[in-house]
């Protein structure tokens, strides 16, 4: 997890690459992690806002199916797309 500050602003972004071979798999275990460093977060520093960040691929073919968006509406998951070859953010999605 990497955590930043600009001008007050702060935020945790929590990275994952999906590389496990079971996007569903990995995604359950990545929503349940997320959930949980959220509820810390917010105990501890609330002022700061957590990111999950991803590679866009993923969000392309994966988090575009019809229950991922349910979930991630439900769950208000703020994410971060990355170009993984380029080792740039290519987009800030907030539900």
């Amino acid at each position: 997890m990497l955590a930043a500050e600009q001008e007050g602003r702060k935020i945790a972004i929590e990275i994952k690459s999906f590389s496990a071979g079971s996007f569903v798999y990995e995604f359950h275990t990545v929503l349940g992690q997320f959930l949980n460093y959220e509820l810390c977060l917010k105990e501890q520093e609330p002022d700061r806002i957590l990111y999950l960040a991803l590679p866009r691929f993923v969000y392309e073919t994966f988090f575009q199916r019809t229950a991922i968006q349910i979930i991630i509406e439900k769950y208000q998951l703020r994410l971060i797309l990355f170009d993984s070859y380029k080792q740039a953010i290519t987009q800030w999605i907030q539900a």
